[in-house]
């Protein structure tokens, strides 16, 4: 074997030497810089898996906030329509016992104005048949002055 080191010009001691230097090399740089750099690609990788964990949680928390917030608006928009119904309801029963009760009063002031008109008209016809009488009663003391006279 030395005989085919020594035909292709290699130093056998040399090449133990160099192989002991690169182990020590590589054991160095394992230990120095490889499994360091490892630990911290080991750490971001977790800092990333939290933040996408927290990511997810924050996007669930949201879509529920969300789906609560329509809740609230749907609930509260058909809490309004209800008071909206309830009020044009209490409109129109305000509004029906305002007619009813214009039409009462109208009805009332017919039948005072009519009562008034029989009352005038009763009063009228009481001072005709006074004024007649008293007509009746001159002309028939005309007519005794003259059959007196």
């Amino acid at each position: 074997m030395s005989a085919l080191f020594a035909a292709f010009g290699v130093n056998w001691q040399l090449l133990l030497i160099q192989a002991a230097n690169f182990v020590l090399l590589l054991g160095a740089l394992t230990y120095f810089l490889y499994r360091p750099i490892l630990r911290i690609i080991d750490e971001r990788r977790e800092k990333i898996a939290e933040g996408v964990r927290i990511a997810e949680m924050a996007a669930k928390k949201l879509e529920d906030a969300t789906a609560k917030g329509e809740e609230m608006v749907g609930g509260a928009a058909r809490e309004a329509e209800g008071l909206v119904a309830a009020a044009r309801s209490r409109a129109n029963e305000m509004s029906a016992e305002t007619l009813k009760s214009a039409e009462s009063k109208a009805d009332s002031i017919l039948k005072d104005a009519a009562a008034r008109a029989e009352e005038a008209k009763r009063q009228a016809v009481l001072e005709s048949e006074r004024e007649i009488a008293r007509a009746a009663m001159l002309a028939a003391e005309k007519i005794l002055r003259k059959g007196n006279a």
